[in-house]
């Protein structure tokens, strides 16, 4: 397969026997029906990043006018193994922009390091980011902050870093966390750089693939990292042809780097796309540019606090 396209954005063509493909992420593919027509084919699905408890899915390619019922006389193909993670890394090293992209602006005006761990909330398991497991209010942020309603949210902003002295590759001497709710607001049209570092979950030796999603932007992928970041990997960082995407993926014990441009006005999502880790915690808010609304819909409003200003107006 020759791998083209990335979350609706054009990449130097390169060719694979098999995509790697996280929740949240599409990626176009050519092939060529080259084979004897007399035969089918298989295609195969498995699941990477998790250890699996089910058998690999699998599917026909149909050479007509042979009967799609005839069934391949090869076995089908053989996935990697689900924890290779340098199978999965390689892959990644070669998604590259197209010539004639969009490239990154060359320096940043913030940057924001996210650390990514798993927790202990009143018993639970819960995982967080730089110590805060996210929440989401009953008041939609977009209204809250467009009519000052500052009570309806936690109005500190995040961490936007974690101590130093914390080590990523052993499970945190304390595993407690805290709920949060709060609102990482970012100045309009400025450049930021986020830094997702992963780290040791509970259990020793134990870290996991997540893709991070972000609303309403796509970013550029600057460059993945092993072990935790520090200031030295800023020079290695790919200004000449990242890729923009939507959504990238942070490995196991490791780091990756991405910088968008906020320049879309409204509160935003950053959160790992697999929806229980969401739920779980996994995830932040960013928000830029809200006074540039005119009026919000009524239909976003309709929530918590806000709901009660709307029913509040109508009695008026």
């Amino acid at each position: 397969m020759v791998v083209v396209e990335a979350d609706g954005n054009y990449l130097r063509p390169f060719s694979v026997n098999d995509v790697d493909i996280y929740s949240g992420e599409t990626y176009s593919v050519l092939f060529t029906t080259d084979q004897n027509p007399s035969k089918n084919y298989w295609i195969s699905v498995s699941v990477r990043g998790r250890q699996p408890n089910t058998s690999h899915g699998l599917s026909i390619l149909n050479y007509h006018p042979t009967s799609a019922a005839v069934l391949p006389p090869s076995p089908p193909p053989t996935a990697p193994l689900w924890n290779d993670y340098n199978h999965n890394k390689a892959f990644s090293a070669k998604v590259l922009a197209l010539m004639g992209s969009p490239k990154p602006p060359t320096t940043s005006h913030r940057r924001i390091i996210l650390l990514n761990t798993q927790n202990r909330i009143d018993g639970y398991t819960k995982w967080a980011i730089n110590n805060i497991s996210l929440t989401l209010p009953t008041t939609p942020y977009l209204g809250a902050i467009k009519y000052g309603l500052n009570n309806s949210f936690d109005q500190n902003s995040p961490p936007e870093n974690f101590p130093d002295d914390y080590d990523v590759m052993k499970p945190a001497v304390n595993q407690n966390s805290t709920y949060g709710n709060g609102v990482y607001i970012l100045r309009f049209n400025t450049t930021v750089d986020i830094i997702l570092q992963n780290a040791n979950a509970l259990a020793v030796n134990v870290s996991e693939i997540h893709p991070w999603h972000l609303h309403g932007h796509d970013f550029w992928v600057l460059g993945y990292g092993e072990g935790r970041f520090s200031e030295k990997e800023v020079k290695n960082f790919n200004l000449k042809n990242p890729p923009l995407k939507n959504t990238a993926v942070m490995f196991p014990f490791g780091w990756t780097a991405l910088r968008f441009v906020a320049d879309n006005p409204g509160v935003w999502a950053f959160h790992c796309h697999i929806e229980p880790h969401l739920h779980m915690g996994m995830g932040v808010v960013f928000a830029e540019g809200v006074h540039r609304f005119g009026k919000i819909p009524n239909e976003a409003l309709t929530c918590g606090l806000t709901g009660k200003m709307l029913m509040s107006n109508n009695h008026n």
